[in-house]
């Protein structure tokens, strides 16, 4: 399917999409001479006519009954629903993902919002006490503009992760997307913002210095941040001068440790899609997979079998099991890791077929990999690899495999996998994480009712449920005396 229509995508800003006087050309990862999108590129000033409309659109909004800011909460997640089946297609020509991913993505964003919304009334129900001497309110209100900066993989759901609680609390929010996949998102966004008063939610397209100027406005108070640990640093940075509360999820390297009374076949049922979906470009997947020594090959075998069974290729094609990675930078980080690797004393196999071998080098295609016999303090263990490629590595008892899952500077997922339940939950309890599943490591793995964020360089703060919705605001505490 070749896309005859190239959007043109321009800056969100109080309820206009405004054109740039300046545009760059998005690619399809998969077919690179192809354009999917023209989107605006916007400069310091863009970002200043955002904030500034969603400064002015704050008051009304903060002012705004929660249970009609509710009601339009819901109105906007209908239009989530409603638009997947049209702009699934549009994004997985940006980002690189199968179909069903790309649905899957609106789906997530329509239950999050709708999940977030209907926890808001109770949550901001002011917390009071009336005794002899005084009356107490501890009331929850909004910070005032929020800024969210969302990466590319999954970006509906990931932008939802920071509108919901941001709106919902009454704040307003400017938005900035990835370069990478900006168009589908932007005109979701456009639908979003015509059910909400003007100026609630606006989006600035650009690269670094767009992103610097919105996190270091002064009149943005809040920043939520989606990706790697390097741009973080910046954000912190750029937030400094003007003490901004901030929200960061990051990366992560995440250990899946097969305890060895493991039903094998199941686990390797449910493990294999954790690693592989968005051709690993999820920074919850399964990094890293340790195994007891004496089911070691048993299960590196069958592994790389069902591994075997997948295909790549372009994502709007039935064919394919899994996409191209999604831009330059990630494909020769990834190559080098497999080169590293190559060389190393690991045995690093390749497995898979190409659905349209003729193409092949028309994208960021890699086929994926299995690293076996691979040693813990190996690159491809130690390194976040963001790609079809995964480490099994063989231990010798309980003690040793905790600690080498705890052995990182990131802590954002893990899992245990295990056929005794009180066992799998007291080892789930002494691993290093933001979040630990069991017999469980995925999309599916997720529940809104969960707070999601990681520890150490993983990220701070959390998202989702009341959790999330605290991050967006401030509690203010009036006492008076009788």
């Amino acid at each position: 399917m070749t896309q005859t229509t190239v959007p043109q995508i321009g800056h969100l800003i109080a309820g206009e999409m405004s054109p740039a006087a300046d545009v760059r050309d998005v690619f399809d990862p998969g077919r690179l001479d192809e354009v999917v999108a023209r989107v605006a590129v916007g400069t310091a000033d863009d970002v200043d006519r955002a904030v500034r409309a969603a400064h002015a659109a704050f008051p009304a909004w903060r002012d705004t009954a929660p249970g009609e800011r509710v009601r339009l909460l819901m109105a906007a997640a209908d239009v989530i629903a409603a638009s997947g089946e049209e702009l699934a297609p549009q994004l997985v020509r940006e980002h690189g993902g199968v179909l069903w991913e790309a649905q899957t993505d609106f789906g997530l964003g329509t239950g999050v919002l709708q999940h977030t919304a209907s926890l808001a009334e109770e949550f901001l129900r002011p917390l009071q006490f009336d005794d002899e001497q005084s009356f107490i309110s501890v009331e929850k209100v909004p910070r005032g503009v929020a800024a969210a900066i969302v990466p590319w993989n999954m970006p509906v759901v990931l932008t939802v992760m920071k509108l919901a609680p941001a709106l919902a609390t009454g704040n307003t929010l400017v938005l900035k997307p990835s370069p990478f996949a900006p168009a589908a998102l932007t005109l979701l966004l456009q639908r979003v913002a015509a059910v909400l008063p003007t100026g609630v939610l606006n989006v600035v397209h650009g690269e670094g210095d767009v992103g610097a100027a919105l996190t270091s406005h002064p009149l943005v108070r809040k920043v939520g941040f989606t990706g790697g640990i390097s741009t973080a640093q910046k954000v912190v940075q750029s937030s400094v001068s003007t003490i901004k509360n901030l929200t960061l999820e990051l990366g992560g390297n995440d250990p899946a440790v097969v305890l060895d009374d493991a039903d094998l076949d199941a686990t390797l049922d449910r493990m294999v899609k954790g690693v592989y979906t968005r051709t690993g470009q999820i920074c919850f997947a399964v990094k890293r997979i340790y195994v007891p020594r004496s089911r070691y090959d048993r299960f590196a075998d069958a592994f790389c079998e069902r591994v075997d069974q997948y295909a790549v290729g372009h994502g709007l094609d039935p064919e394919s099991s899994f996409g191209p990675l999604n831009n330059e930078a990630q494909y020769k980080k990834v190559l080098d890791l497999l080169d590293r690797t190559r060389n190393s004393s690991a045995k690093l196999v390749q497995l898979g077929r190409k659905v349209d071998p003729a193409g092949w080098d028309n994208g960021y295609y890699v086929l994926p990999h299995v690293a076996r016999d691979v040693e813990h303090t190996a690159p491809v263990s130690c390194e976040e690899q963001f790609g079809p490629v995964v480490p099994l590595i063989a231990y010798d008892d309980e003690q040793q495999v905790l600690g080498w899952a705890n052995d990182s500077d990131y802590g954002l997922g893990s899992s245990v996998w295990t056929s005794d339940p009180e066992r799998g939950l007291a080892f789930a309890r002494r691993i290093e994480a933001g979040s630990t599943f069991i017999n469980t490591h995925s999309f599916e793995s997720l529940d809104p009712r969960m707070p999601f964020g990681g520890i150490k360089q993983s990220g701070i703060g959390r998202e989702f449920g009341d959790a999330g919705l605290s991050e967006y605001v401030e509690e203010h505490a009036i006492r008076r005396l009788k």
